[in-house]
């Protein structure tokens, strides 16, 4: 199923696309698309759910994220063009989840930001809390699965010192969406097409097959760390042709548009906006 919130920012109900895309209303059925309601999604037939009205702007499809985790540099071809070696354990930065909004909603560079840069990724919601799991058992304790753009800001992340976490942080820089996709309908999560367009140009495209460490060794490795709670968002790494692969690099400035897919996933599309 495609599980959704929609409506005004603050505000989102939560919903469920029927066969025709359209959004039926699931606020009768649960309150919100958050905590333990993530680890037994209501199993209804659309059809006979209401259709959402009002306002369908959507918003990220869940809510209440305690722990917005990201795994660096996971796909070997990202990792050579940024001139780094392929790791041998995930490398793990935390993003504020302050910082997420839905598909569709703006993102807003920081004042003085000139190194602003995209990378489409899978993101993987926990549904059922995990401590200590296996591999073998790690993809029972999914909700589903969505798009996520770790929207960065380079200068905070690699020139100000410390942790990458700071440019990885910045208000509207964690678009989720549009839908929250059951691991049914999703498929082999290791063969899924990626991509992102600036301005209708084509910039990455990839492989989730050309992940380093795929989905289930990574909440089996971070389950030994600490408890993955239902909610948790990870984003599991980028394809190359993120900007600052370029050379020269190319950013992100006020008046772009991403355009971001991921097979079975749906679509972004974000305009670009400068605070101050």
């Amino acid at each position: 199923m495609r599980f959704v919130r929609y409506g005004e920012r603050g505000a989102e109900k939560p919903g469920v696309l029927d066969n025709a895309g359209q959004v039926r209303d699931l606020s009768g059925v649960v309150a919100d698309l958050a905590g333990d309601v993530l680890a037994d999604l209501p199993k209804v037939d659309p059809e006979n759910l209401p259709l959402a009205e009002g306002d369908l702007r959507l918003g990220a499809p869940v809510s209440q994220v305690g722990k917005y985790l990201c795994i660096g540099l996971n796909y070997s071809d990202h990792a050579e063009e940024a001139g780094m070696d392929i790791p041998k354990e995930p490398i793990l930065f935390m993003k504020a989840t302050s910082a997420i909004v839905g598909p569709d909603d703006p993102v807003v560079l920081p004042r003085d930001s000139e190194k602003g840069d995209w990378e489409v990724e899978l993101a993987v919601v926990i549904g059922k809390a995990a401590k200590y799991v296996s591999k073998e058992d790690a993809l029972t304790h999914v909700a589903g699965y969505t798009i996520a753009n770790d929207v960065s800001e380079r200068s905070l992340q690699i020139e100000r010192g410390g942790q990458w976490t700071k440019g990885k942080s910045c208000d509207s820089f964690g678009p989720l969406g549009p839908w929250l996709v059951t691991p049914d309908e999703v498929g082999d999560v290791q063969d899924l097409a990626l991509s992102l367009e600036v301005n209708g140009e084509r910039v990455q495209t990839g492989s989730t097959a050309s992940m380093v460490f795929g989905v289930a060794e990574i909440i089996s490795y971070l389950s030994e760390m600490m408890t993955l709670h239902p909610g948790d968002v990870i984003a599991t790494g980028t394809p190359p042709g993120v900007g600052m692969g370029f050379k020269p690099p190319r950013y992100l400035r006020a008046g772009d548009v991403m355009e971001l897919s991921i097979e079975g996933l749906g679509k972004q599309r974000q305009r670009v906006m400068r605070d101050g």
